[in-house]
């Protein structure tokens, strides 16, 4: 029987692949999703290691400096969020075994899908927080690091849209369906947000890096 453990954020990556990839309940989806979040945010933070000091973007020091301040704590949130996304879903998985005529299953279960809910709308609400650096790395960071822009762009897109669908699997299994649709929406739009932000992004980094051809 496979071992009911949790990844533990301070593993190695490939300790995480590992685990990822096995039987285990946890990581899933979820740790998936924070960790494609906090590398679009580190690759943020290193457009700004490479921008800030340079003569020819002292006037964006300031704003580089808080984005990147602002950067690490959003990383180191959402790796926290890994270990949060594992501890939420184990009590929900065990209360899929209780017995289906046990009267208190209904009530566990819309507690934990509840409890389960919060990683993934704390690590959407972060990478909604991140994407809003994109554009101003973009038009502030060093050109020579213009692509890995463009490539925080795609990861934050993509950690959006998986981090959602670990809050649609949750709502969609509530009983209270005002709160369902309650978050639903709320959802959508931090995920509109992202793409909307990540996508132009995106394009103007793929049209600059094909100029010329």
């Amino acid at each position: 029987m496979t071992e009911n453990k949790i990844y533990d954020q301070n593993d190695t990556l490939r300790g995480f692949t590992e685990a990822l990839g096995s039987a285990l309940p946890a990581p899933g989806g979820g740790g998936a999703a924070a960790l494609c979040g906090a590398l679009g945010t580190a690759l943020l933070n290193m457009v700004g290691s490479l921008t800030t000091g340079k003569k020819r973007y002292a006037a964006s020091e300031e704003d580089i400096q808080r984005m990147m301040a602002e950067g690490k704590t959003i990383a180191d949130a959402l790796l926290e969020c890994i270990r949060r996304d594992a501890e939420d879903f184990l009590p929900l998985a065990a209360a899929y075994g209780i017995p289906k005529d046990d009267p208190k299953r209904a009530e566990v279960l819309e507690r934990e899908t509840m409890r389960a809910l919060g990683a993934p709308r704390k690590m959407l609400d972060l990478i909604c927080r991140a994407s809003e650096f994109l554009m101003d790395y973009y038009q502030k960071g060093s050109r020579l690091a213009v692509s890995d822009v463009g490539c925080a762009a795609a990861m934050l897109r993509a950690a959006a849209d998986a981090a959602s669908l670990n809050v649609y699997i949750n709502t969609k299994a509530l009983t209270d369906r005002t709160t369902a649709e309650t978050v639903d929406f709320e959802t959508k739009w931090a995920v509109d947000r992202v793409r909307e932000r990540a996508d132009r992004v995106y394009e103007l980094v793929l049209n600059d890096l094909k100029e010329g051809r």
